[in-house]
């Protein structure tokens, strides 16, 4: 099993949402580094849920990977945000995975509290902050979800 961080902002995709809804599809992603985690996830992988753009922003929950990597259609859609002029049905450039909810956390894992705490000083997310679909180690999804549910 592999773990990753995927990050929404809140109002246009929250923790709630994905509670509310039961499972959702990830799409928009338009980035190269951020495609390429969500085409190495596997079925039953976790990912900590983050709130971008919040006040603070944070690790809210955790979600579960029930469909790996798939073409995202909004890539072909002229009236989407998403729409890829230069993606082709033969050679599609964006995916999408189906994730599941787990569970919503206690208590909001702040980003100024993971970059304090020990043993998660190379998460990619202190490094490597802007990235919203990053990986995540065993051992920092534990200490996140420790940070969360306690």
């Amino acid at each position: 099993m592999n773990y990753w961080l995927m990050k929404s902002e809140p109002d246009v995709y929250s923790i709630e949402d994905l509670a509310r809804d039961g499972s959702t599809h990830w799409e928009g992603v338009r980035n190269y580094s951020a495609r390429n985690n969500m085409r190495k996830m596997a079925r039953g992988d976790l990912v900590l849920f983050y709130h971008s753009n919040a006040k603070p922003p944070g690790v809210v929950g955790i979600a579960r990977v029930v469909k790996t990597a798939y073409s995202d259609p909004d890539q072909w859609n002229q009236r989407s945000k998403y729409y890829d002029p230069n993606s082709t049905k033969d050679n599609p450039r964006w995916s999408m995975v189906d994730v599941d909810f787990v569970e919503q956390f206690p208590q909001l894992v702040p980003l100024d509290r993971i970059k304090q705490t020990k043993g998660l000083e190379d998460m990619v997310l202190v490094r490597r902050s802007r990235l919203s679909v990053q990986p995540v180690t065993p051992e920092q999804f534990t200490i996140v979800r420790r940070l969360g549910t306690a």
